[in-house]
């Protein structure tokens, strides 16, 4: 583990004057040593920094000393992104939220790393446009974590993910130059493209610390509509169905039966339990258009062994439906307490056998698990509910979440689509990428941060390192 020198905490309080950002209690630390994944690391001190010239400053330090950073926004991430693995210092960005700019002219908005995500599509909004990228901790999230971790949402299907509107970042890189990618124009093909290198890169190859955002018109209406299904498999066809005939929803989620009994007794909305699966679908555009579009997903659906189309008459009706899909993730943890969020992601095709699969794995290892996520795009998130006190159960869930990222990648897919890898899915990194694939990431890594000082202990595996959930 790390330890800041005394001769580097003199040089610490040089560089951040106000006192009150530079954290060293315990208590403290202690807030900084987890995440919305698992495990507990403590870091050895936190750091607030809220202007570039700091974190440079910083940097610079930290490889004159050798020690590890790591970037943090509101530690939400489901893979342990911005855990202090090897100690040294958290860097915490929460606080730099003081640029929110949005260019009606360009279409852009320029924001700092710690703005929170839904704030920059609410801004957006009051000038016409929209910021798509929606996580669901989007109202709790910052930008720089979702950029960290090119977060995704509903709305990638028809939209994307977050790497499809970064066209510039300012970025600090691991040895503390201040480099500049893009910039305001959305075709840019000058030399490599590094603002897709850093976005995605889980805060291991540079730190941003200013983003050019795309955005785009706000439609002009929606309408959804909520599908009930019999078979599980059934809504898989379903789902390939809708996308095959020429219609893009803007989302389209899926909830198990699991799900469905978990929301109902959270929170009872009158939804059935005796179903297997719901689909929530969600159009936008044209009002005209997807009137017709939503009578041709209703028609689709009931062909393929569909129970009942529910279709939204009103934008009151369709926030009721959508507050099931919301509810899932409070509802499964009253279950049991401890919950490992998984987010492998298929080829749309395979959707119908990845569910064969996990009902498979669900009875082989007999552990309690939830399939809900945004179907649309093959980005399932099963999600196994466990008690971390018993030891013969977390047991079972590790050779459970190893056999789910089997299953994934035979199925031609991906280990997550949008949770990144951190340190909870390293060690199967090289099962997706192969050794070569591997090897050549390992390469940029080192060219860019030679002293590995940035968020060490991420992405890629160590010697030996195994997914480890219980206790012995």
């Amino acid at each position: 583990m790390a330890v800041v020198p005394e001769e580097c905490l003199e040089s610490i309080e040089r560089i951040i004057a106000n006192k009150k950002r530079i954290l060293e209690r315990k208590e403290d630390l202690f807030s900084y040593a987890y995440d919305a994944s698992f495990g507990i690391h403590c870091p050895d001190m936190v750091l607030q920094p809220i202007s570039t010239e700091e974190v440079v400053s910083i940097v610079r330090l930290a490889n004159q000393f050798k020690i590890p950073l790591y970037p943090r926004g509101r530690g939400t991430s489901l893979s342990g992104g911005p855990l202090p693995v090897h100690g040294g210092i958290v860097l915490d960005f929460s606080l730099w939220n003081d640029k929110l700019i949005v260019d009606s002219d360009d279409s852009v908005a320029i924001v700092s790393p710690g703005v929170l995500t839904a704030d920059i599509n609410t801004k957006a909004n009051e000038f016409g446009f929209m910021y798509p990228p929606d996580p669901s901790s989007a109202h709790v999230s910052t930008i720089g974590g979702n950029l960290a971790e090119n977060s995704g949402g509903p709305r990638g299907l028809k939209y994307g993910v977050t790497k499809d509107y970064v066209i510039g970042l300012e970025v600090v890189t691991p040895e503390g130059e201040v480099i500049r990618t893009g910039g305001r124009t959305i075709k840019n093909v000058t030399g490599y493209d590094l603002t897709k290198l850093i976005v995605g890169s889980e805060g291991t190859l540079g730190i941003i610390t200013e983003a050019t955002l795309k955005l785009i018109p706000k439609p002009a209406a929606t309408k959804t509509a909520l599908i009930l299904f019999d078979d599980l498999v059934d809504s898989g066809r379903a789902i390939s169905r809708v996308l095959s005939s020429g219609i893009l929803p803007s989302k389209m989620e899926i909830m198990d039966q699991a799900s469905i009994i978990a929301v109902e007794n959270y929170k009872p909305l009158g939804l059935p339990t005796d179903v297997e699966a719901i689909l929530l679908l969600e159009l936008d555009g044209h009002p005209y258009s997807i009137e017709d579009e939503i009578e041709k997903v209703k028609s689709v659906c009931l062909s393929v062994g569909g129970r009942e189309v529910i279709i939204a008459k009103s934008d009151e009706e369709a926030s009721d439906l959508w507050q099931a899909r919301k509810l899932v993730s409070p509802a499964i943890v009253r279950i049991k307490p401890t919950k490992i969020s998984e987010d492998a992601t298929v080829p749309r095709s395979k959707i119908p056998e990845m569910f064969k699969r996990l009902k498979q794995i669900k009875e082989k290892y007999n552990i309690h698990l939830v399939v809900f996520g945004h179907a649309g795009d093959g980005n399932l998130h099963p999600n196994i509910i466990a008690d971390q006190r018993d030891n013969e159960e977390m047991k079972r869930v590790e050779l459970a979440v190893e056999e789910i990222f089997k299953a994934t990648i035979e199925l031609g897919g991906t280990l997550s689509g949008e949770h990144g890898i951190g340190n909870m899915k390293s060690p199967f990194i090289e099962m997706e990428l192969g050794k070569e694939g591997l090897d050549m990431m390992k390469r940029i890594k080192q060219a860019w941060d030679p002293n590995n000082i940035l968020n060490p202990g991420k992405i890629f595996p160590e010697p030996g390192q195994k997914l480890v959930l219980s206790n012995g």
